[in-house]
């Protein structure tokens, strides 16, 4: 019996020919298009009998492996009784620079072809031809050779050895893999209240291909519960990979501790943990050059190597693991864990690796996706999140710092930034008494100015180093792609910010591209503690009709929570008249219930100003701050400070919605309240109403699509930090007036909702 190992052509040549260094100098991001357009410029000049995009496919048997090896060849042609297997290459540098020959992975791939094709059609001897096309000039270099059935038979043998040492690990390990899963327990001695059913719901979100939103309280385990019933998938047959997408480095560790506490019980899986490239950089400069980074140069020649190493020696790959593996190879940490992303079982990473059309992993194939699971936490975050990925702007100011650099230096790039600098200068003339207003489209003479930018820029680059052009030429290229996205989700507005002038192409409603970015995969299941109400987020976030539902009721009981609220009013025009009162509510709360308090509000501002008047009061209580730009040392810092049965009162002051207010773990005595001031509105902004006018418009409720469920999932996510098991208890002060009002008390918890007005009284 032979276990099948399927793959492609080209990631089979691409695995055991890939040599040289990673680079990242400009270049041109129209080289994919150039490869297409040059695909068909050579395959229009075929003979009518000629064929192109052959599929072919052929199965090698090697020991207790069957590799399937399957792709498409670019042509298929037939000269003088002789078949010939056409590769069409194209490529921008000059064409004396084309490695005489050719090059070893094209060959490859074209000998692939030729074996596969002379197989089934037994011939005994077959022609490969290179074709490189040079994309500026199209001429044309071809490299043509006659091959043997046996020769080719023999490649072929050598390559598939060549592969097996990687596919003889990975085919090991999958069958240890599926036991492990298929044997694994409930990591727990019991769940739960309402893990099971979490789990439970999972697991047939997954077996029936359907996506799931789960509202599940904080508390419940929300990790294990959707990483158990996925690695149980997989050890059934209906999974192969998992990916755990989260907004916050802190989310990420909780992921990875699930993995090792499985792992504690028998687990066999492997995971990767995607860490941001600036973050994980080994060098002082993020400068991915052969002349700069010993980790670039060469990092194709060593990679094979240092993935069978750790494959062989690891499961978990974390940043530190990662980071050891990378010195070890002399090899980049960030491509690194890219590259394993492709090989491992889990990949744990930020949302834009699977949403973000910029960023996202393009090489995990259809095929596979079909037998991937998406475990977006925290899935709220995805909403702005979600804007941000498909919306992008443009700035008068660079072009006016392009000007000033290529003066005398280079007239035709003076003159292409120009034009665009003069196409602000027309539009800032005709709105000169306004600081933001919309445009119902681009015209075309800015989008002709824009690619004629791109064009020039393209060539400037080829001798420049200028950061400032790279920036300009990508915040352009960036701007063009977003321009094919505009449809009626989308709002082009202009904002004028000191001096300078912004055009923002603005995804009101993310929905229809996040749904987009996440077709094809089995099952997409998206959780969280604050997805309420349920219906705004399954809209919000790209969900269909038949996608399924699941609201957990908080395991907790009321009795844990002591909820109180004071009507004071936090709206911005009262906020100096209040203050005061405000430092009173707390001042009487520490002192009947003294202990560590967290104390949110929904801006730096408000937060500073509240604080101040809090330490004209009272100076002796022991107080920290969140600081704008905190460091990871610093964060730890801020909350190694909250420790149990401390013979003082502890007070942290922080901001709703930052980093302190979500994904923060203090149980036991480390906290014992939370005060929320306000009820988390966004600011009021143009770009705000623009969303509740667009929602509006689609007969829903903008203001609540704009302000409202944003706002209150802020204070539902910082309240959420005081009861974390089932032994924590505490205080909850909310403090506005709105919280009395039916449009937000429905957005409470249930057991928020027991609460009382007024000041909470000494503990009995």
């Amino acid at each position: 019996m032979f276990d099948a190992i399927y793959i492609s052509v080209r990631t089979l040549v691409e695995h055991v020919f890939r040599s040289g260094s990673i680079d990242s100098r400009f270049r041109s991001q129209s080289t994919l298009l150039d490869g297409t357009r040059i695909h068909q410029l050579i395959q229009k000049t075929y003979q009518e009998s000629d064929r192109k995009e052959v599929y072919l496919r052929t199965e090698m048997k090697v020991k207790d492996l069957s590799f399937i090896i399957d792709g498409r060849c670019d042509g298929l042609l037939f000269r003088d009784d002789v078949v010939v297997i056409d590769e069409i290459k194209s490529y921008s540098q000059p064409s004396e620079q084309i490695q005489q020959g050719g090059y070893p992975v094209h060959w490859a791939q074209a000998k692939l072809y030729a074996y596969m094709y002379a197989k089934e059609n037994v011939l005994e001897k077959i022609a490969v031809q290179l074709t490189y096309v040079q994309v500026d000039t199209l001429e044309k270099t071809y490299f043509k050779e006659i091959c043997c059935f046996t020769e080719l038979e023999v490649f072929l043998g050598k390559v598939i050895e060549d592969y097996s040492p990687y596919a003889n690990l990975l085919h090991e390990h999958r069958r240890s893999r599926n036991e492990s899963c298929k044997e694994l327990a409930f990591p727990f001695d019991s769940y739960r209240a309402g893990q099971r059913k979490l789990a439970g719901v999972v697991y047939k979100s997954i077996l029936d291909k359907k996506n799931l939103f789960a509202k599940a309280p904080t508390g419940i385990g929300k990790t294990i519960s959707t990483l158990f019933p996925s690695v149980k998938a997989i050890g059934e047959g209906h999974l192969d990979k998992v990916f755990y997408l989260t907004a916050k480095t802190i989310t990420r560790t909780t992921a990875e501790e699930a993995f090792k506490k499985m792992r504690a019980c028998g687990l066999c899986m492997s995971t990767v943990t995607i860490t941001a490239k600036d973050k994980i950089c080994l060098k002082d400069e993020t400068n991915c050059q052969k002349d700069y980074c010993e980790f670039a140069n060469g990092y194709y020649d060593r990679i094979n190597e240092a993935i069978l190493d750790i494959l062989t020696n690891e499961k978990a790959m974390t940043r530190e693991v990662i980071e050891f593996y990378a010195k070890k190879h002399t090899v980049c940490p960030f491509e690194f864990s890219l590259d394993l992303a492709y090989a491992v079982d889990s990949i744990i990473c930020d949302y834009n690796y699977v949403f973000d059309p910029r960023v996202s992993l393009k090489r995990l194939f259809e095929e596979q996706k079909k037998s991937t699971a998406l475990l977006v936490d925290e899935a709220h975050n995805l909403v702005d999140r979600g804007r941000e990925m498909f919306s992008n702007s443009l700035n008068k100011d660079i072009f006016v710092q392009l000007k000033k650099e290529f003066k005398g230096v280079n007239k035709s790039f003076f003159d292409a930034a120009n034009k665009v600098n003069a196409w602000f200068l027309i539009l800032k003339k005709k709105h000169q008494d306004k600081h933001e207003f919309t445009l119902d489209h681009l015209d075309e003479e800015l989008m002709e100015h824009l690619m004629q930018f791109v064009e020039i820029t393209e060539q400037v680059l080829l001798t420049e180093t200028s950061q400032t052009l790279l920036e300009a030429y990508f915040m352009v290229n960036n701007f063009l792609k977003v321009t094919e996205l505009l449809d009626e989700d989308y709002v082009i507005y202009v904002e004028k910010v000191k001096n300078d002038f912004i055009v923002k192409l603005f995804c009101m409603d993310p929905a229809k591209l996040l749904h987009q970015m996440g077709k094809g995969y089995r099952s997409k299941i998206f959780f969280s503690a604050t997805l309420s109400p349920l219906s705004y987020y399954q809209d919000i976030l790209g969900g269909q009709e038949d996608d399924y539902a699941l609201s957990i009721p908080s395991p907790f009981s009321s009795d844990q929570v002591d909820v109180h609220i004071h009507p004071l009013s936090t709206r911005f025009r009262d906020r100096d008249r209040t203050k005061e009162s405000i430092v009173s509510v707390i001042q009487t709360l520490i002192k009947r219930r003294p202990g560590n308090y967290l104390i949110f509000f929904p801006s730096y501002h408000y937060l500073l100003a509240v604080y101040d008047q809090f330490k004209q009061k009272d100076e002796d209580t022991h107080t920290i701050i969140q600081a704008t730009g905190m460091t990871e040392t610093e964060r730890e810092a801020f909350l190694e400070a909250f420790q149990p049965n401390q013979s003082e009162t502890l007070l942290g002051f922080a901001v709703l919605g930052g980093i302190f207010s979500e994904g923060v773990d203090l149980i036991g005595d480390r906290l014992n309240g939370v005060v929320v001031v306000g009820v988390g509105l966004p600011q009021l902004c143009f770009e705000r109403n623009l969303i509740k006018d667009h929602f509006n418009q689609k007969n829903k409720n903008g203001y609540d699509y704009a302000y409202v469920y944003p706002g209150m999932n802020k204070v539902l996510q910082a309240g959420g930090r005081l009861i974390r098991s089932e032994e924590d208890h505490g205080t909850i002060v909310l403090i506005d007036d709105r919280f009395l009002q039916r449009q937000y008390q429905q957005l409470l918890p249930l057991e928020w909702q027991q609460y009382t007005v007024g000041s909470p009284q000494k503990h009995r």
